[in-house]
């Protein structure tokens, strides 16, 4: 099979994601792999002029050793392909690729590729061009990656496909023997956009990527507004979805939103907008930030305007008002480790289904159902975005709300709650709390986020929320503070822990760890962090037998960039820390390119835990990767070095590529980094060098990801919400005796976990059922697996039983 990939429409970051995982996975699967330039108007263009392609030199190997390159590689990264001078790709549009020809394309920003809008295609005599001059190349199958306009189109072309051949036959442009052969075609589609704005699937690619440009943004922007004390009115993209608007509103602690699923209530909105500024100005906060997606809109549908905005803030409030448009910046640049790996993963599972095809099957689109790789109706998903938007023309705002994705409605609750400052309690005084917060273990990106959005509820309900610092060792000595509304304003892009964190647990002293729980009064607790947290909320429930003090309900919100918690998908901070991870062996990977035939053995933290090593190596395309679930053994390093051998040798002479090695910290005992490094490069001898670097301690810092701040805030309203529901069974059964608590149920003291996309609470001892406490992680994974994907994309599979000696005279 014949398999033709395209990217079409506006580029999103992940779009070479996508065109690198699907030829390489297409090859692995015996299919011959094709990418068309500048989208649907390569399909119309065609091929006019044609090279030979280049002949493997190898007598053996698999098919793969003999779809390495076909010389077109370096002009489609490089940009010089209508270069008109030598092998050339000017005439060219459906070009054959290898398997080195996408090496290293996810690390790039937008599409290779190209993309176009053509209208050409839309017409019918282009789409007979483009079914032509696929039948010409011999493709069977499209995998296209673009928004729902690009998905239509194939999915058109698909409808037609029998019509077109046969009108192909009558004008005899083709054969009947190629009217036979290519009686069906296949179609796949991925999701390319930075809006997010398709129905059935849970996040698109681009879109945490554009996510985080704006962040980006918001946090540079935060720091000269506060300087000034100054007001900006960023517009983000987002014609007919406000995602990004709004997730960059929950991480960027925006003080208004405009989007156009959820427009102004009020008639007057520039009243409501200033009254709600103005409190937050006299409350003493410094700076004002107002995000306007570019279809914001009133609700008649009129237009909001980000200059509109500008002009009401100066002249009703007189603030210094300045607007930044981002626009294309929020599509350019390196994707984050998500627009790396889903694409991945959607690809691989893309090249399936158009393996898998029959006439009779309907059009696929590869989506994330509740953190699934799903195959989606593509004409149901379609139809359910374009809902949208005539949901929102007939000013029907909430069924819009309700065709988004399910986060979509907590994340809006989440900002109102965490933006607006209310005079009046939402709760009345007899059900207000003095909520404990308290930070512990290792510190992770969006422990602080966590606490900002527990304080702002807390405020927001009439509670008390009191910060415990130094974890329970200042809590021995009291070091407990209330928080106010302002003094957490700027805790949302803060690394680190505010708090302050240490591995002390509530066994050190149970008895004066009640008694300080009596004295300080608390009613509820959360606690932020990862294995330690969850250790130390299993010892508080075990010890609520023998102290009273401590029947109250308590929740644990893991925290850790190890994502070793059991049950939850994702801690907060392993995005954090996998985005720093990109970053570092992004740098690592381009020295060692540089050198040609280098091999870097990158050690990563993470514990008794694989997940920040595996999910780095997919993200960066390393060669091989070992963890502790799986370890390393003698007869492993072995294969790994005979790998490695082949795999230089497979190498263009004179653009050896440089190598990852990706280690997590105790993979072995005995095999260590060091080890490692020495050991590969004794045995590469002149085919490659080898180096290290341990990333340590930095992958615990920096500023947290938009995903990560998003997550608190969820998982913190969430976790509240929780303890208010326990909060009164618990309450002391007499005022005379406030330390007489009635015994608390098992339920009341939880796990915030996220599980296929939704908040679920698991009392803790529940937890223990799903955790290896020896190895401190859980006992099942959603993850498993990822470790074989990303060798397999690194060939390792394939080429690890080779002879070096079968390829040494082709070096």
């Amino acid at each position: 099979m014949r398999v033709a990939i395209l990217t079409s429409g506006g580029d999103s970051a992940g779009m070479n994601a996508v065109v690198r995982a699907a030829v390489k996975e297409a090859i692995a699967q015996d299919c011959e792999a094709y990418v068309v330039r500048e989208g649907y108007e390569g399909l119309v263009r065609g091929n006019m002029i044609s090279f030979d392609e280049p002949v493997s030199p190898f007598k053996t190997g698999p098919s793969l050793v003999h779809n390495l390159r076909f010389g077109d590689g370096a002009q489609l990264r490089d940009g010089t392909g209508d270069h008109a001078r030598g092998r050339t790709l000017k005439g060219r549009y459906i070009i054959k690729v290898g398997w080195d020809d996408v090496r290293s394309w996810f690390a790039e920003g937008g599409t290779l590729i190209g993309t176009a809008r053509s209208k050409t295609f839309m017409t019918h005599e282009g789409r007979l061009c483009a079914a032509f001059n696929m039948i010409k190349e011999g493709i069977d199958a499209l995998l296209v990656c673009g928004g729902d306009g690009s998905l239509t189109g194939a999915d058109v072309l698909r409808a037609e496909w029998p019509g077109l051949v046969d009108m192909l036959l009558k004008q005899e442009r083709i054969t009947k023997h190629e009217a036979t052969v290519h009686s069906h075609l296949r179609i796949v589609g991925l999701v390319g956009s930075i809006d997010n704005d398709m129905a059935l699937t849970d996040i698109t690619i681009g879109a945490p990527t554009a996510l985080q440009r704006i962040c980006e943004a918001i946090d540079n922007i935060n720091s000269t507004a506060n300087s000034h004390s100054r007001a900006f009115v960023l517009e983000v993209m987002g014609r007919h979805c406000g995602w990004l608007a709004l997730l960059a509103a929950v991480s960027g602690g925006a003080d208004f939103i405009f989007i156009p699923e959820r427009p102004p209530v009020d008639d007057v909105w520039e009243d409501a907008m200033c009254a709600e500024v103005e409190r937050h100005r006299k409350l003493g906060k410094r700076k004002t930030i107002v995000l306007v997606a570019e279809g914001a809109h009133d609700k008649n549908l009129q237009p909001i305007k980000a200059d509109h905005v500008k002009e009401v803030l100066s002249q009703k409030l007189g603030l210094d008002t300045r607007v930044t448009t981002l626009g294309h910046t929020q599509r350019g640049g390196r994707p984050c480790a998500m627009d790396r790996i889903l694409p991945t993963l959607q690809s691989i599972e893309a090249i399936a289904c158009l393996i898998e095809a029959t006439p009779s099957t309907p059009s696929y689109m590869i989506g994330m159902q509740e953190s699934k790789v799903t195959r989606i109706s593509l004409q149901e998903a379609v139809e359910i975005t374009k809902s949208v938007a005539r949901a929102i023309e007939a000013k029907d705002f909430d069924k819009a709300i309700s065709l988004r994705d399910p986060e979509f409605k907590d994340f809006l609750s989440g900002f109102f709650i965490t933006s607006t400052l209310d005079r009046e309690k939402a709760l009345p005084p007899t059900k207000h709390m003095r909520v404990a917060l308290l930070h512990m273990g290792a510190p992770a990106g969006g422990m602080n986020a966590c606490v900002h959005a527990a304080v702002r509820y807390c405020l927001h309900q009439g509670h008390v929320p009191l910060a415990v610092h130094n974890g329970f060792r200042g809590l021995l000595d009291d070091e407990v503070q209330e928080l106010s509304w302002l003094g957490v304003d700027t805790w949302m892009s803060r690394g680190g822990s505010e708090l302050g964190t240490n591995r002390t647990t509530p066994s050190h002293d149970l008895g004066a760890v009640a008694s300080k729980f009596q004295h300080h009064r608390f009613d509820a607790l959360v606690m932020v962090g990862g294995f330690e947290a969850f250790n130390a909320l299993l010892q508080l429930e075990e010890a609520r037998e023998h102290y009273p003090a401590l029947r109250i309900p308590m929740v644990h919100v893991p925290a850790t960039i190890s994502n070793n918690v059991p049950v939850t998908e994702y801690s907060l901070g392993c995005d954090t820390s996998l985005n720093a991870l990109v970053d570092a062996c992004d740098a690592i990977k381009q020295s060692a390119s540089a050198s040609r035939d280098r091999v870097f053995v990158v050690e990563t933290q993470g514990g008794e835990c694989g997940y920040l090593a595996v999910m780095g190596a997919m993200a960066t395309g390393a060669s091989l990767v070992y963890t502790p679930e799986v370890g390393v053994n003698l007869e492993t390093l072995i294969r790994d070095v005979r790998y490695l051998k082949v795999r230089y040798l497979l190498d263009e002479k004179g653009h050896a590529e440089g190598r990852l090695v990706i280690r997590n910290e105790v993979a072995s005992r005995v095999y260590t980094t060091d080890f490692m490094t020495r050991m590969f490069r004794e045995e590469g001898g002149d085919l490659f060098d080898a180096r290290h670097a341990s990333l340590g301690h930095t992958l615990q810092g920096g500023i947290p990801s938009p995903i990560d701040r998003a997550r608190a805030v969820r998982l913190a309203i969430q976790s509240l919400k929780f303890l208010e529901d326990h909060h009164q069974a618990l309450l002391p059964t007499s005022r005379k005796s406030p330390s007489m608590r009635p015994t608390a149920s098992p339920e009341s003291a939880a796990v915030v976990t996220l599980q296929k996309g939704a908040v679920k609470f698991v009392p803790v001892k529940e937890m223990v059922q799903h955790s290896d406490m020896k190895n401190r992680r859980g006992k099942k994974v959603w993850w498993e697996g990822m470790k074989e994907i990303a060798e397999h994309l690194a060939a390792r599979p394939q080429l690890i039983d080779l002879n070096p000696e079968d390829f040494a005279e082709y070096h």
